[in-house]
């Protein structure tokens, strides 16, 4: 069904060797999204993508990926053979070339696009005739993408994609993704740590943190949620309670009082105006300032 989420977890976790990695990590992730998957190193990404790739069983909760249950062994099967996967290691046989690699991994997909094999090899300029091993950090992340987009997948996992790249291979990527989303019925889920990168390209977005869901949502409904409001006094900023829901952070400073919300700013507008400030400025918050917030509450 159209509205079924590709991707969903309910209080998901892992324990390895008693040590929790993720502790109830909850993902709604619709069809046709690019989903940004945001989190410190050692938050539990890659352990969420290897369980929703069946590659690593859960402690507890649960995890369907196109509406198929992880922990069934055919079901996962299924699940690789409908979602094309770029890990964080690239991991390609160093010995094959360009060409023998593509054609090693379109015979295991009888839906390859031979039409976006050509697209690619065009586009990301990948030698046939090179063997991998010859291959540079940024072309082999190029061979690894080719391989997931062309095999007729309909979900696409992406773990750290662009870790290492530098900023011209790395811009080359991330247009990739948007150019082919917009043609093909396809969803990507993109694990990354690199804000500005995740901002630029997803129109949804979860905020991992210690193995849990912090933040999730459309990204433009959290940038009109959250809002910093600055308060400006013409003496030191009062000691004054917040009550209002969503209130994350209050900074004083001075004469200015900083108000960090993602309940929008209405009730902290209104508490400011009765404290007799001298100016009350309302500021947006971006992506970046929102994972610092939720992030740093946590700890």
């Amino acid at each position: 069904m159209a509205d079924t989420p590709v991707i969903e977890t309910i209080g998901l976790r892992k324990t390895y060797d008693g040590s929790d990695a993720l502790r109830g990590l909850d993902l709604h992730v619709p069809r046709g999204s690019i989903f940004g998957f945001l989190g410190r190193n050692g938050a539990g990404k890659t352990t969420a993508i290897k369980i929703l790739m069946g590659m690593a069983r859960p402690s507890g909760g649960a995890a369907r990926v196109l509406d198929l249950d992880v922990t069934d062994k055919i079901a996962a099967i299924e699940i690789r053979r409908r979602t094309g996967f770029v890990s964080e290691e690239k991991e390609l046989y160093a010995t094959m070339t360009v060409g023998e690699m593509i054609r090693f991994t379109a015979g295991f997909y009888p839906r390859w696009r031979t039409d976006l094999e050509t697209r690619y090899l065009r586009m990301f300029a990948l030698p046939v005739d090179r063997r991998v091993k010859a291959l540079s950090q940024g072309m082999r992340t190029k061979l690894a993408l080719l391989l997931a987009l062309c095999r007729g997948a309909e979900l696409l996992l992406l773990d750290e994609p662009t870790l290492g790249l530098d900023p011209a291979v790395t811009e080359e990527v991330l247009q990739t993704l948007v150019s082919h989303v917009a043609g093909e019925n396809l969803t990507v889920f993109f694990s990354s740590h690199h804000i500005a990168e995740v901002e630029q390209v997803a129109d949804r977005v979860a905020i991992v943190h210690d193995g849990r869901t912090v933040l999730t949502g459309a990204l433009d409904d959290l940038r009109e949620s959250f809002r910093r409001v600055q308060i400006v006094f013409d003496r030191d900023a009062p000691e004054t309670a917040w009550p209002m829901p969503g209130v994350l952070r209050v900074r004083r400073q001075g004469r200015v009082l900083s108000i960090t919300s993602a309940g929008g700013a209405e009730a902290v507008l209104a508490h400011a105006r009765a404290l007799d400030a001298v100016s009350v400025d309302v500021m947006p918050v971006s992506l970046k300032d929102m994972f610092l917030e939720v992030v740093s509450t946590e700890n």
